[in-house]
């Protein structure tokens, strides 16, 4: 085909001293890049980067591409920075007024620039819009093969874009390849994909949550003492004269309390002369007070490897480290020599263990924990009485509102934690040396040497091997939300954190994909469940066996029935011999073997039966699904049923709800259908509270 290009590069509708960034918040100072510079567009310090992303990720590159390519890849980084510019307008373009993020764009040109460079490869005319659309379809499946369908659609949508901002662009694509077809359906990829991350695995889970916790709740006040005793010498160290300094350590080796700092190097003793120096109390890098090159060095030399020779040493910076159990079935100190060298690496660890165990119990996303729910040294707090971390809500809002995220309480003290170790002005997860700025550090190095620090030190710290797995901060909300699905009433707790709650919690796909058994965790997730609810068996049937109250109406009833009759059982046995135990032991033995269907709720207990549902309300002219065995939990009616339990625990919860809605019926204005509905309401928050006080 004959190349067609214009001799002189076509006028675009952007003038070349216009600042690129017209939408989004522009930094205190900041001079932004301008649409003429062909080079890049380097975003680092013109608008706001999230410290979980990467510095190249905020550079538009336009290089290596001739002068057509190049104006084309700016107009168009230019319209999606600046969806609502007055020329895009102008020329009948209308997009969402949000503007693209720089990293996507950055993205979306390198997409561009890997079209132009197929285009060379394949000897293509220069310019894209003399190409044929069987060029286009030849490329996307170059792209397939190159790896998966869903990074194909990144290079079908920028293809798209050409042809739908055609009539903005100095010279765009005047057809798109696939008409009537959208980007997902060019690559045959699903708009809702299956979910791919793979949950962690119990055998990797547990050592690396529990050696998380170890760090944060045991070693880290250790590491934290350490670290403010260290900054207090530093603080406090003077530059001295040679005079001064003999001074102060001639009567620093008076006080018999003194100890010389040693460590293990190739199994013999070594002093720290640079920590001893400044445990006397001065800085010596500019003077060498313990040189060798010169007898008052080496006389002060022999004075300390004198006091280590007597026994004045000290190992750690701080004492009373805490002791644990080791392999080798020794106690002791769970760190050997904790200075300032081993005391960075330390901090590193406990930094990488503080967000391993926020990110793996809070279910935040790794941008939710850095970037858009940023957890800054302010951010801990309490809302409506419970721990909370309070940010700012960034993404995809402009008003900026302050959001309230809650957490355990744990999880409030690794962020603490992490707080006192960064090195940050305001973030909570940050360097922890001087010698890093910002971020200082990428959430999957820090999961990956936390793990690799735990294996390499166990024979100290006694914590288990931790397989060496992939472990990526995705895969922890993966595993949680998996396992909080078999818990009662987590599933709206779940369905609010992963921000899914639609009309109702689980309405969503991904939500449903995000709980989605995995076989690794199967038989263990079923005995864990099935060993929680005979432990709360055996708590009912102490308070019956006590003659308290275990809950009200006839599903109540039942239970007490089938109480009576294991306490029954028991005493035969006791009186046949055959039990030789007179404790209580013996009704729990068979309370295990015996089958007492009851599933526990936050508003009431069910006793229902599968294979005697009698009496459920539930099933009541419904459509149970296919396979599905045990109660409809949605259509759940606790007043009505003849299987529920209202505990006396839940006795509040209704009290409460009778309350709330008698306020909502006595409002003035309230339409006549609504008032009807909410007596409704009340007549069974009526009906279960009537069943307990008339008990």
């Amino acid at each position: 085909m004959t190349s067609r290009l214009p001799l002189a590069l076509p006028v675009s509708i952007f003038r070349d001293d216009e600042p690129v960034i017209q939408s989004h918040p522009v930094l205190e100072g900041a001079c932004p890049p301008l649409f003429g510079n062909t080079g890049c567009w380097d975003l680092n310090g013109t608008v706001r980067r999230a410290p979980n992303l990467a510095a190249a990720g905020f550079r538009v590159i336009f290089r290596e591409l001739d002068p057509h390519w190049n104006l084309l890849a700016r107009e168009m980084a230019m319209i999606w920075f600046n969806p609502r510019h007055p020329a895009v307008l102008a020329h009948g373009l209308h997009l969402p007024p949000d503007p693209v993020a720089p990293h996507t764009v950055s993205q979306r040109i390198g997409h561009l620039r890997a079209l132009h460079a197929y285009g060379v490869s394949r000897q293509l005319p220069p310019w894209v819009g003399d190409w044929r659309d069987d060029d286009f379809k030849t490329y996307i499946e170059h792209r397939c093969q190159q790896g998966e369908a869903a990074s194909a659609t990144g290079h079908v949508h920028v293809i798209k874009t050409l042809h739908r901002f055609r009539g903005t662009l100095a010279s765009g694509l005047m057809r798109d390849p696939w008409p009537d077809t959208s980007t997902n359906a060019v690559v045959d990829h699903p708009t809702v994909p299956e979910l791919k991350t793979p949950v962690i695995g119990p055998e990797t889970w547990f050592p690396l949550v529990r050696a998380a916790w170890t760090y944060i709740n045991d070693f880290g006040p250790d590491i934290l003492r350490a670290l403010e005793y260290w900054r207090r010498l530093q603080a406090e160290a003077r530059p001295l004269s040679t005079a001064e300094a003999d001074t102060r350590f001639t009567a620093w080796v008076a006080d018999p309390g003194n100890k010389v700092p040693v460590h293990q190097l190739t199994g013999r003793t070594t002093v720290n002369w640079q920590l001893l120096t400044f445990l006397i109390g001065f800085e010596s890098r500019k003077m060498a007070f313990f040189t060798k090159q010169n007898r008052a060095g080496l006389a002060r030399r022999a004075t300390a490897e004198r006091l280590v020779a007597e026994g004045r040493i000290r190992t750690n910076l701080v004492d009373g480290l805490r002791e644990v159990s080791k392999p080798d079935g020794s106690r002791g100190p769970w760190h050997d020599s904790l200075q300032p060298r081993e005391l960075a690496v330390e901090c590193l660890a406990l930094r990488n263990a503080c967000y391993v165990f926020v990110a793996a119990l809070s279910m935040m996303r790794d941008c939710e924990i850095r970037e858009i729910r940023e957890i800054t040294k302010e951010a801990l707090t309490e809302y409506f009485g419970t721990p909370a971390v309070k940010s700012v809500k960034r993404k995809l809002d402009p008003d900026l509102p302050t959001a309230h995220w809650w957490i355990i309480a744990p999880v409030a003290q690794a962020i603490e934690t992490a707080m006192h170790l960064s090195m940050s002005d305001t973030l909570a997860f940050a360097a922890v040396t001087p010698r890093f700025h910002g971020s200082g550090f990428t959430s999957q190095t820090a999961i990956r040497c936390f793990i690799q620090h735990v294996n390499r030190h166990r024979r100290s710290t006694g914590l288990a091997e931790i397989p060496s797995s992939k472990v990526t901060p995705h895969m922890f909300r993966r595993t949680m939300a998996m396992l909080t699905r078999d818990y009662p009433g987590s599933e709206i707790a779940v369905g609010m954190q992963l921000k899914h709650a639609a009309t109702r919690a689980l309405a969503n796909r991904w939500t449903q994909g995000y709980m989605d058994h995995d076989p690794s965790w199967a038989r263990l997730l079923t005995t864990a469940i099935a060993e929680r609810r005979l432990e709360r068996v055996r708590d009912l049937f102490d308070a019956d066996s006590r003659g308290e109250a275990i809950g009200f109406g006839p599903g109540a009833d039942q239970m007490r029935l089938a109480f009576a009759a294991v306490r029954e059982k028991a005493e035969a046995l006791r009186a046949s011999g055959k039990a030789q135990r007179g404790d209580v032991r013996v009704e729990h033995g068979l309370l295990k073997r015996t089958h007492l269907s009851i599933r526990f709720g936050k508003l009431n207990h069910c006793t229902m039966d599968e294979n005697n549902p009698v009496g459920a309300k539930c099933l009541e002219d419904a459509i149970v699904p296919p396979g599905h065995r045990g109660p409809l939990i949605d259509r759940c009616q606790p007043a009505r049923c003849s299987n529920s339990i209202i505990a006396p625990e839940h006795l509040p919860i209704w009290k409460a709800e009778r309350d709330s809605l008698s306020r909502l019926r006595d409002q003035p204005r309230l339409p006549p259908n609504r008032r009807a509905a909410i007596d409704e309401q009340i007549r069974d928050v009526e009906l279960a509270l009537r069943k307990a006080e008339g008990a």
